[in-house]
Order: structure tokens, then sequence, then C-alpha cells
């Protein structure tokens, strides 16, 4: 069973967002659809914001869109950021990363994404091109992306669990 990740990010930022739903994607002309709608070439590379819902559809927004608001509020099983290579009318993922601040997914978040793009017949890597390890201080409570192994707080100094930790509740 897949992780659910909930937004973990501020409730400042929660009320300032326009709540938007991501464009769905359940086949590769979906992509196309939302490159031609966003963007003024439909060829080269098209960095998006995405989320797997719970019902295992991907949704994309634009990159500088936050995750929550791609995600309507709601939870995710997966969330981060996708580079698609587009030569209409052939689209792929070339990047993929778990990278959202907002809901800090796990790496192990991957099957949920490989299954939606699976359904959705879009070609990606077989793995994340960069994977991202998040942790919650639990001295300070802030949020914080582990580099290069080094499990401590960047604002308080205090070890970082090895385990992922955040909790079900914003805040």
């Amino acid at each position: 069973m897949s992780r659910v990740y909930t937004y973990v990010g501020s409730a400042e930022l929660l009320e300032g967002l326009h709540l938007t739903t991501g464009h769905p994607v359940t086949s590769p002309a979906d992509v196309l659809r939302w490159v031609h709608q966003t963007q003024e070439s439909a060829s080269g590379f098209v960095t998006a914001t995405f989320v797997v819902s719970l019902e295992g559809v991907l949704q994309i927004a634009d990159r500088h869109s936050e995750h929550v608001a791609c995600a309507q509020g709601q939870p995710v099983l997966a969330a981060g950021e996708m580079t698609f290579e587009v030569d209409a009318p052939d689209v792929w993922v070339a990047e993929l990363t778990n990278q959202s601040t907002v809901y800090c997914p796990e790496p192990a978040c991957w099957a949920a994404v490989t299954a939606a793009l699976q359904r959705a017949g879009v070609k990606h890597p077989s793995g994340w091109t960069h994977a991202f390890v998040f942790r919650r201080c639990e001295q300070c409570g802030e949020r914080n992306l582990v580099k290069d192994d080094w499990f401590e707080c960047a604002v308080c100094s205090s070890d970082l669990p090895a385990v992922w930790n955040f909790s079900n509740e914003a805040g």
C-alpha cells in the first residue's frame, strides 16, 4: 500500500493560494494539449509541477505552481517535478524528481509515479533522475532537505531522524 502524503507546509501559504486542478494526464496526447495551452512552442523541454492523485491519476501544472494547488489541497500519492521532452507527436519524461517541500514525499513514492505514467502510456526513466529525502526537525519543527546523507537540521543543528517523520497534519 502506498503512503498518502498530506500538505505539511505553512497555513499562511495554503490560505494565500488559489487552488486549481492540475491537468490530468491519461495519455501522451494530454501532455501535448497541456504544452500547447501553456507554451509558445510544442517542442523541446517543458518542466511541470506534478502530483499523483489518490485515484492514481497524474496531474501536471505550470512549474511555478505549488503542488498543493495542483492537487486542489487534497492528499496525494506522490509529488515533484517532471521535465517532458516534446517532439510532437512524441512526448516522454526526460527528468523526474520527488522535490516537493509542501508534501515532502519519500523516494518510495516512485511506485505511484511509475504506475500513473504507465497507465497513461508516457515513456519515462526507470527511476528518479534526482531523489530527495525530507525530514522534520523534532526540536524546532523545520522541514529539511537532507543533503549528502547529512541528517542535521539546517536551522537549529539538531540531529534529524533516520526515518520519514511528517505527520498527516498541516503545520
